[in-house]
């Protein structure tokens, strides 16, 4: 790891304390806040910027190009795999003040967002007028538009609606040499490279968002919300399939096994989610209220077909709103079970999601380690949950290592590394198991387009190395 020399930082935040309010340029004790996000690394930047406009974001990037100085782009410190870990210490860009919603045009359905907007505040800002902004991960109540651009965030409405990708428009960044670029914007269908799907999902290695023109859609007419109880994760998964080869395509199909349930039961005692079950499915179907009784209907048949011990329909919007506040408050329900633990990100084939998580227990098991699952069924989208206390010798070790060996399981299986997460830097050492040289260098080229210097966020995305081709 190469840390920029101490005169060289100096220099620097006399020069950033010239092109903006030196309030919002921190240095010393002031920057441990931002030394982790949501995973379980630390690194601590040298200086922290954070900016209120487009023209200080392209200034910081012309001094830090200037003093060779890596850049880490942050939104709300929520990534799972490190994203915004400054592993080369050099500037943190925290985005937290751009968070205006710029224009709202529910004619065209599209609003213009700064990156620093919360995910939950764009749904808040059009649902009066009947709009939502679809893309919903657990963490929306907190992660910004801007993070959510850079993993390409998921949620448990993926498997109707798609990932971030299919619901931006458009898109403003500033190159890792200080060039504004603005792509897309009016419509999907615009000539040329799409270059804003290149732009979704880079992790802050191509560029910094200082804007993002999203895609509005109606909320829907009418809603149904159940939850199916099984015996296994097995009989759980494998209705899943069912449902979808029956040809019905759910909003979402969302599963926690036992030992999340309990965690949330206790957590979230209001919920009644029954704690000695091997699994519960959580599913939606939504749509035109005409024809939406026959789907639901068909759906509880399928669960009890597939031997659930029972299926509940939320008959009201307060029992809807309880079942996804347990679903999306998971996450932190965990924190009751142990002192620390660590979520792996992983895509396998839908029909091979029961053999999937038998191996992920084996796993657990093999290493005395705890592990509960909570995931998007619906896509194939798993998150085990690795249990441990950090205090323990050896422990952060084993537990990586065994998320490791998990997504080795989801290569093996016909799967991918991430669904949602992104790679980060706790990913991107097992990106040759899943892609050849050529598909690497292939996209190390297409970086270097728009980060000449390689200051971007380095160190992630791609294994150590090969950001300079050296393999």
């Amino acid at each position: 790891m190469t840390l920029v020399d101490s005169d060289v930082i100096s220099r620097v935040e006399i020069e950033l304390k010239k092109i903006m309010d030196p309030e919002f340029v921190l240095t010393g004790h002031e920057t441990i806040l931002y030394e982790y996000d949501g995973s379980v690394e630390r690194a601590r930047p040298d200086v922290v910027v954070v900016p209120s406009s487009t023209q200080e974001v392209m200034s910081i990037m012309q001094i830090a190009a200037r003093y060779s100085v890596p850049v880490v782009a942050r939104g709300a410190g929520t990534s799972l795999s490190g994203g915004a870990i400054p592993l080369q210490r050099g500037i943190v860009l925290s985005t937290t003040r751009m968070n205006k919603i710029i224009d709202v045009d529910l004619r065209n359905r599209r609003a213009v967002v700064q990156p620093g907007v919360i995910n939950l505040d764009v749904s808040a800002e059009v649902n009066p007028q009947g709009f939502q902004y679809t893309p919903d991960p657990s963490s929306q109540k907190a992660s910004t538009i801007g993070g959510n651009v850079a993993t390409n965030a998921g949620g448990p409405h993926t498997l109707a609606y798609g990932v971030t990708t299919n619901h931006v428009l458009g898109l403003e960044f500033v190159t890792g040499d200080g060039r504004l670029v603005k792509i897309g914007g009016i419509s999907r269908d615009v000539p040329g490279y799409d270059l804003v799907g290149l732009m979704v999902g880079s992790e802050g290695t191509l560029g910094v968002v200082t804007a993002i023109t999203v895609n509005l859609m109606r909320i829907p007419e009418s809603v149904r919300t159940m939850l199916a109880v099984f015996d296994s994760v097995d009989r759980a998964t494998q209705t899943v399939s069912r449902i979808i080869a029956e040809g019905i395509i759910p909003a979402a199909m969302e599963l926690m096994d036992q030992g999340c349930t309990r965690a949330v039961s206790s957590w979230m005692p209001e919920v009644n989610l029954p704690t000695d079950a091997g699994a519960v499915l959580i599913l939606e179907v939504e749509g035109v209220e005409a024809g939406l009784d026959e789907d639901a209907e068909r759906i509880v048949q399928i669960c009890n077909d597939s031997e659930a011990n029972e299926v509940r329909l939320a008959n009201s919007d307060l029992e809807r709103g309880e079942l996804w506040a347990a679903r999306k408050g998971a996450f932190g329900a965990i924190g009751v079970l142990s002192p620390n633990y660590y979520v792996q990100d992983g895509v396998v084939p839908r029909t091979r999601l029961a053999e999937v998580q038998r191996r992920v227990n084996e796993i657990g098991r093999g290493r005395g380690l705890q592990i509960v699952n909570v995931f998007h069924a619906g896509d194939g989208n798993i998150h085990p949950i690795i249990l441990f206390d950090s205090n323990e010798q050896g422990a952060l070790d084993n537990v990586m290592e065994a998320g490791e060996e998990i997504l080795d399981v989801c290569i093996e299986a016909g799967g991918t590394l991430t669904g949602e997460h992104g790679l980060g830097m706790e990913k991107n050492k097992q990106l040759p198991r899943l892609l050849s040289r050529s598909d690497i260098d292939a996209m190390l080229a297409i970086k270097d387009i728009f980060s000449p210097n390689g200051l971007l966020n380095p160190q992630k995305v791609f294994p150590p190395g090969m950001s300079c081709r050296l393999f």
